[in-house]
């Protein structure tokens, strides 16, 4: 079952199995935007339950600022167990912190897996609940992301408390005013 809703900085959809969230998208700016992103096939609802209120609850207070460790439980069974090692792996990178590709290669026992590492991170089914964008290149450069270098900065910035947008601002005044 899929699920979209606003944040403050876009709106966002999730996907669930029996077993737990396997898709997260990145804020798109329209409804319909996420829709498209998500894909046509697979039943909508209007209401969340269950996992899907839980994301949509930990996503917002993420998106507002709050730094937060995710609860919501992952489904990553589509993956390798290689794949499943590095997500996990990026899991335990802290809020506001970056790690290298090196560094997870290491920790995953493949320390000349580098590249490897960022082929698995670039299927990672769940980004922001499973923090690739936490890892960076050697040297702290900014590479590879799904979203894009520009969203991967603006979620490290973020996380470091150096973002407000003209988004997020406006999201944090209707919140305060109630809808027009």
């Amino acid at each position: 079952m899929r699920y979209a809703f606003p944040t403050q900085a876009g709106w966002v959809f999730v996907e669930v199995t029996q077993r737990g969230l396997c898709r997260c998208g990145l804020p798109q700016r329209t409804w319909r935007e996420a829709l498209r992103t998500a894909g046509a096939n697979g039943a909508w609802l209007r209401a969340p339950r269950g996992v899907m209120r839980a994301a949509e609850r930990e996503l917002r207070r993420y998106f507002g600022g709050e730094r937060l460790d995710f609860t919501v439980p992952v489904d990553l069974s589509g993956l390798t167990g290689f794949q499943r090692q590095v997500l996990l792996a990026t899991c335990a990178i802290p809020y506001g912190h970056t790690a290298t590709y090196g560094e997870i290669a290491r920790r995953v026992g493949c320390p000349r897996a580098a590249r490897a590492v960022g082929q698995a991170l670039r299927r990672n089914p769940v980004a922001i609940i499973i923090p690739c964008h936490r890892v960076v290149g050697a040297g702290g450069a900014l590479t590879g992301f799904g979203g894009g270098l520009a969203w991967k900065q603006r979620l490290l910035d973020l996380e470091r408390g150096d973002l407000t947008t003209d988004r997020q601002q406006a999201y944090n005044a209707r919140r305060r005013t109630g809808p027009r």
